[in-house]
């Protein structure tokens, strides 16, 4: 017979308490507790959904070795971010803002898939809308099937008559199952539905690919152990008022989490960005001030980026400091350092720095490139075009070393720029000079400001 027991779970963390309290003891979240009925009951309720499992213990000799059976998703970008491609029987969370793009990656990946039957599960859509979204898309699969709803067992249900290579729930929040009494989203659904899926996907070789939301403060929603159940977390990201979007590797049982894969959001859906660097720097062509260029990586992809900065005179009491794709701390940090070892008098003007693109950068090797972009704005005179910085500032006004520093000075070379300024503790490092880009090693700040605005 069930048992029923009334519980309080914080929807941030997963606590439980007997009562409903206002304030988390283990997050510390304020009005997080959720009132839920947990029901127990004699046997296994989960071997039910799924299945009894027919597997026995095995040698590692025993074991056949799938390395080299990846899937192509015919996508290079998120092949290169899942590490050459998916892997049988994983289960990937992809995580997002809303309207970022994440149903119309995950739909443009399944119209377009070479990897066999694909079952896509919306609790979010009608059939009849996903195929409005999929004709804007401009792709038809025979191959991809299509299902409306939010039941557990009903999915598992088709899945099992259908027998897919790869199931797409879209997305997790909106699966609910019916041996726990709860609504749809809540943290005993969300673990729940996971565990089922999980085991469903692993014992049947299925991959599955499953669409989370985020909360107000950027983490996917539900408990963290939901990151830890599955092979993959991927994160999609971009600013909505610009074109290009960024998937990222959070982690990655079977590759690296330093890759990245490059997007443009266009009307007929997602392009895959070869070349961002060509795109980031197509208006370079002007002799502007406050414009600089700059060698930065995203995982282990060299992008040169184009630095706006302006400097003018406050208009009112307290000096403005605005940084868009770049941390406003650290911006601050580098306005002291040129105001105490510099001598550039910055202290009493509004100083706005930009990254084109949308793209936001945490590379330290973008401080060369902003300072150079902030002078070069104060005193109105512009860089030379064929001109590239990378390389970190430090608090004496020091450039000290970068990592993959030849990297970036291939890239450079690629789009035709005629020289870079990189820090001096590099030059040991550097086995191999190329000899279409000239390489200016400096150590200081002020070193560099004498030979370009002297």
């Amino acid at each position: 017979m069930a048992k029923t027991k009334t519980v309080y779970v914080c929807q941030n963390c997963g606590a439980k308490e007997s009562k409903w309290v206002g304030k988390c003891s283990t997050c510390g979240e304020w009005n997080s507790f959720v009132e839920e009925v947990e029901v127990s009951t004699k046997g296994n309720r989960v071997a039910s959904i799924v299945g009894a499992s027919s597997s026995r213990p095995l040698k590692l000799s025993e074991v056949k070795a799938n390395a080299d059976e990846r899937m192509d998703t015919g996508d290079g970008e998120l092949n290169r971010v899942l590490g050459g491609g998916i892997v049988p029987g994983s289960m990937i969370l992809l995580g997002g803002e809303p309207g970022i793009g994440k149903s119309t990656l995950v739909l443009q990946f399944a119209l377009h898939n070479r990897c066999g039957k694909v079952l896509y599960v919306s609790g979010e859509e009608s059939v009849s809308q996903i195929k409005m979204r999929a004709q804007r898309l401009g792709a038809e699969n025979d191959d991809c099937l299509f299902l409306s709803g939010n039941s557990l067992e009903t999915v598992l249900e088709h899945s099992r008559a259908l027998e897919p290579k790869l199931l797409i729930i879209d997305s997790i929040q909106t699966l609910a199952t019916e041996s726990v009494d709860a609504i749809p989203g809540s943290l005993s659904q969300i673990r729940e539905c996971t565990n089922v899926l999980l085991r469903y996907s692993k014992e049947n070789t299925i991959t599955t690919i499953l669409i989370g939301h985020i909360t107000k403060d950027g983490q996917l929603a539900g408990p963290k152990i939901l990151e830890h159940m599955v092979d993959t977390v991927l994160q999609f990201e971009g600013d909505q008022q610009h074109m290009y979007r960024i998937l990222r590797s959070m982690k990655n049982r079977f590759g690296s989490t330093s890759e990245i894969g490059i997007y443009e959001m266009l009307q007929s859906g997602l392009r895959q960005v070869a070349n961002p660097s060509e795109l980031l720097l197509s208006n370079h062509d002007q002799d502007l001030s406050g414009v600089a260029v700059s060698a930065t990586m995203e995982g282990v992809r060299t992008i040169l980026l184009e630095v706006q900065a302006l400097v003018s005179t406050a208009a009112y009491g307290t000096p403005q400091r605005s940084a868009t794709g770049f941390d406003t701390r650290r911006l601050n940090m580098l306005l002291a350092v040129l105001e105490k070892r510099v001598g550039f008098r910055l202290a009493a003007k509004d100083v706005f720095l930009n990254i084109a693109g949308g793209i936001r950068v945490s590379d330290p090797a973008l401080d060369l490139g902003v300072v150079m972009a902030v002078l070069s704005s104060n005193i109105d005179a512009p860089i030379p075009t064929n001109t590239v910085f990378a390389g970190e500032v430090g608090l004496s006004g020091e450039i000290r070393a970068v990592s993959r520093i030849e990297q970036r000075i291939l890239e450079a070379e690629k789009l035709g720029f005629q020289q870079i300024f990189v820090p001096a503790g590099n030059k040991k490092a550097l086995t191999k000079v190329p000899a279409h880009i000239k390489v200016r090693f400096v150590s200081r700040v002020r070193d560099i400001c004498r030979e370009l605005f002297s």
